[in-house]
């Protein structure tokens, strides 16, 4: 498992390093004629890997103020997928105490990971992930007075034997049709090409929304979006995101709705719950380098 991490580390540094972001997928006449049958979109935002327990201009804080005060839509929610033992997140009473703030502002908490390290949950023996969930649903139970329904496998990895466990502790897996590339990766946590590459995904699930692979919720669409809340340089352009979203809906020939982001949890949930992974044998679309890797066979 160690060396399939390294084999990962270095590809996405690769193609960090080269850029290679191909053009959007061109929006034909007869994709624009089946996207008038569609509904509007509505981006179900997530972040990865927090909350932060820096002490030194909190990187989640500032993800957090950014949703709550934007220019783009005031008060938005998202769901963070924690991880609640590392220690420079959910394991110090720093990051403790922003999981407590992101439940009293309406945001949803889902489960990562509960070990000391971002540990891939199929590299852990059936005792160690058993307690691993226990733990990690225990500590949101906490803090929200319920064990989390979410559930983000580290590095979207999941096989049958982690699927049932999930199951078992009622936690459903989401993924994600966008990813910011913004993991950290060697130190390496800028993301230039951050337009180019949204707008790239999203013609990607595009094609997908006008063949109907996609359900809708509430009238519109959810389109889930991943971010790290660790990354400052996120946190710092988080604004800029919102607004490249928007632009980069435009650019491909979609629809966004009147309100283009999440506002209210309840509804963010059922959204959420909407895009899970009912089964194992349901095919899975992930962005850019991700589908290569766990191809939808070894799941």
């Amino acid at each position: 498992m160690k060396n399939i991490a390294g084999a990962l580390m270095m590809a996405l540094l690769a193609i960090g390093l080269s850029g290679c972001i191909g053009p959007p997928i061109e929006l034909t006449a007869q994709t624009e004629q089946r996207l008038l049958a569609q509904p509007p979109i509505r981006f179900l935002l997530t972040f990865d890997d927090g909350p932060s327990a820096s002490s030194l201009w909190n990187p989640s804080l500032e993800v957090l103020d950014a949703l709550a005060q934007n220019p783009v839509q005031p008060g938005i929610k998202a769901v963070f997928f924690v991880q609640t033992r590392s220690p420079r997140a959910g394991g110090d009473e720093t990051g403790r105490s922003i999981m407590r703030r992101e439940h009293l502002e309406g945001h949803v908490l889902g489960f990562h990971t509960a070990t000391y390290w971002h540990t891939n949950h199929r590299s852990l023996d059936p005792d160690e992930l058993e307690q691993s969930l226990d733990n990690g649903g225990n500590d949101i139970a906490a803090i929200t007075g319920a064990p989390p329904s979410l559930v983000r496998p580290p590095f979207w990895s999941y096989d049958k034997r982690t699927f049932a466990a999930y199951q078992r502790h009622g936690m459903h897996v989401l993924l994600t049709d966008l990813s910011a590339n913004d993991g950290k990766v060697w130190g390496i946590t800028m993301s230039p090409r951050r337009r180019m590459n949204l707008t790239r995904q999203l013609s990607e699930v595009r094609e997908r929304i006008a063949d109907g692979q996609l359900p809708m919720v509430d009238g519109v669409i959810p389109v889930v979006v991943t971010f790290h809340d660790l990354n400052r340089y996120t946190a710092r352009h988080a604004r800029e995101y919102l607004q490249i979203l928007l632009d980069s809906a435009r650019a491909t020939g979609l629809k966004t709705d009147a309100k283009p982001f999440y506002d209210d949890q309840r509804m963010l949930e059922q959204a959420a719950m909407a895009r899970t992974v009912r089964d194992t044998s349901q095919p899975v679309h992930l962005p850019g380098l991700w589908d290569w890797l766990w191809d939808s066979d070894s799941h």
